[in-house]
């Protein structure tokens, strides 16, 4: 059940969303929501009563680590060991700023830039160092400012671990091309005799980088002081506990090995009770029907590797490979997908797996094996404040739209005059600037103006639900059925539906609304609404087979409902509860059309307002 604080006047109201024509003239009522921080949300719908196993990751997902502490803690250990590879003394002067970086640039490795970029490549911020390149400066790089993905040239920092990474690399090449020792070149800097590129700088502290984490003090120090780094809540066992009281299996799939899970596990679990106050404590290991360690995903989801037992007392393997059933309060190490889904039952969408590593967690799950992926973002908090508190802004911006409307309002093409707009775009860039500054100096995680980021492509592609928090999951019944919004496509999001109007159409109608076998006997001419010079063959005169397609009489696109062909064949067979198809049949039509859901509905709750989610910000 929900608390008191999460009743209907204590959550978003689209009264207090951006108003657009077609939601002032709307009396469809306010929308349900949860609280923000609250909501997961939805690309795909999602059934929750169809999940019948929870997965998870460690890192990053059922341990959130603090910020800046940890990237702090990361920064300052790589600075140690470039400086043990040979690196000037100095760069240990350099401290973490959370400020600078974000997830999802690219570095590109020729230039020596790291790069804010769209679905398609075309860059959107460019900075060399601490230094943001003009517009002139970019295209004297990229022409078009644009840059293909290529993998020998560009790497990109997609994880939370890559943050400390992003500062360090902007730290290092400030720092060569700035120095009174280098020449700056433009691939790199020479030093004397010595030529240092950019390609080189970017290698040795992705080297660094894997030391610390494989050989270094990271996990160490994490686990020395995990109050400092590892945030713990009490609501992570209980939400496992519902997850298994609702009937689903959970199993914990990391990539860390055994004595550091049980030790971050050991601590997320360390309560004096259970999953509520009057159950006794229980070891982590029982929160979950199967564990698997050192999977190196995303090698897990193609060929793998062996799958072994931990001697939990010890922390070695076993030796011998494991082909015997997964059992619940034991561990195993390695193996693969394929292996792991047959020893336990589980089939592609039957799996709901929990991360935050969009490759190596969301992206291989989803493309090789057909797993719901649900994405966590902990920076979503930030960004839905920002969305929240700082909606001036944006209204600003929507009022600086408005009146670049107005100024062409009543011209056309045989107009003589041109509207000054050079103030007004300059006022539009400001704003924008204002805006993307209160994110931090790369701007939001998700867009850049009124310009989605590679990272939100790459959400909304692989990540059927995402979140702040795996923990929202204790706000939704475990039947719950996610639906998503609509794609809106321009036409869609800035076209209210009041503004019907009737034009002749260089097509011809193509809608379908009965047919050929509905009639009661055969006709020889359509109804005058339809195109006239169809005809009809009688099927009592004609060899051909099917004289035109007929109209389906069931449900065919595949429309994002999470429907399977089993449960409509149920309906359609009548091999069901009579009554409970009823039911389901007047369910269907009660259910909000397309145009019912074209807000940024991840509740289901009745009709919404189509123009509450058309883009905010028009121009860069």
């Amino acid at each position: 059940m929900l608390k008191d604080d999460d009743s209907p006047d204590a959550v978003f109201s689209e009264e207090n969303a951006f108003k657009t024509p077609s939601s002032e003239s709307s009396d469809i009522g306010r929308k349900w929501y949860r609280k923000a921080e609250h909501r997961i949300f939805v690309n795909r719908s999602l059934h929750l009563q169809k999940i019948k196993f929870y997965g998870f990751d460690m890192d990053y997902t059922l341990a959130e680590y603090k910020s800046p502490q940890y990237e702090t803690l990361g920064f300052n250990l790589v600075k140690q060991r470039l400086v043990h590879m040979g690196y000037p003394a100095e760069i240990l002067e350099f401290g973490y700023d959370p400020s600078f970086p974000v997830r999802g640039l690219w570095f590109d490795s020729t230039y020596g830039n790291l790069l804010k970029v769209d679905a398609y490549g075309n860059i959107l911020v460019c900075v060399h160092g601490f230094e943001f390149l003009k517009f002139s400066e970019v295209y004297e790089l990229y022409p078009n400012k644009f840059l293909q993905l290529d993998y020998n040239r560009t790497y990109v920092l997609n994880t939370l671990f890559n943050l400390p990474e992003t500062y360090l690399l902007a730290c290092l090449i400030d720092f060569f091309t700035n120095s009174s020792d280098f020449i700056r070149e433009k691939t790199g800097v020479k030093g004397g005799d010595i030529f240092m590129s950019y390609k080189s700088i970017f290698q040795d502290v992705r080297n660094a980088v894997d030391w610390v984490h494989i050989h270094g003090d990271l996990k160490s120090k994490t686990i020395e002081n995990m109050e400092e780094y590892v945030k713990r809540d009490p609501r992570l066992p209980t939400v496992l506990t519902r997850l298994r009281e609702s009937g689903a299996k959970t199993f914990l799939l990391t990539n860390s090995d055994y004595n550091f899970t049980n030790k971050i596990m050991t601590f997320l679990f360390d309560f004096p009770h259970g999953a509520r106050p009057d159950e006794p404590h229980r070891d982590w290991k029982m929160y979950f029907d199967y564990i698997v360690v050192d999977a190196c995903k995303p090698s897990f989801f193609g060929e793998g590797t062996i799958l072994r037992q931990v001697d939990v007392q010890t922390g070695a393997l076993k030796i011998g490979i494991h082909v015997g059933p997964i059992q619940q309060g034991f561990v195993y190490s390695g193996g693969n997908c394929d292996v792991f889904t047959q020893m336990i039952g589980a089939k592609g969408k039957d799996v709901l797996y929990v991360g935050d590593h969009i490759f190596g967690d969301i992206l291989k799950s989803k493309k090789i094996r057909g797993w719901r992926t649900f994405l966590v973002v902990p920076e979503l908090v930030q960004e839905l404040h920002v969305w929240t508190d700082k909606c001036n802004l944006f209204q600003e911006l929507q009022a600086l739209d408005v009146r670049l409307g107005d100024m062409y309002k009543n011209l056309d093409s045989s107009a003589k005059e041109k509207p000054d707009i050079s103030k007004l775009r300059q006022a539009i860039r400001d704003a924008t600037h204002k805006m993307d500054l209160t994110y931090g100096m790369m701007g939001s995680l998700f867009r850049s103006g009124s310009r989605q980021t590679f990272f939100s492509s790459q959400v909304v592609r692989y990540a059927d639900l995402y979140a702040a928090t795996l923990l929202n999951l204790i706000y939704y019944p475990f039947s719950y059925m996610f639906r998503a919004p609509a794609m809106l496509m321009p036409h869609e999001s800035t076209v209210a539906h009041e503004q019907r109007f009737i034009m002749e159409s260089p097509m011809i109608a193509r809608s379908r609304t009965y047919s050929v076998l509905d009639q009661p006997h055969p006709v020889e001419e359509e109804p005058e609404q339809t195109y006239s010079r169809t005809r009809h063959v009688e099927r009592a005169q004609s060899q051909v087979p099917h004289a035109r397609p007929e109209t389906p009489r069931h449900v065919t696109h595949n429309h994002d409902e999470d429907c399977s062909d089993d449960e409509s064949d149920e309906v359609r067979s009548g091999h069901s509860d009579p009554e409970k198809v009823t039911a389901d049949l007047a369910a269907v039509k009660m259910a909000p059309t397309l145009l019912d859901c074209l807000a940024e509905a991840t509740d289901v709750a009745g009709p919404c307002d189509p123009g509450a989610i058309s883009e905010r910000v028009l121009v860069d």
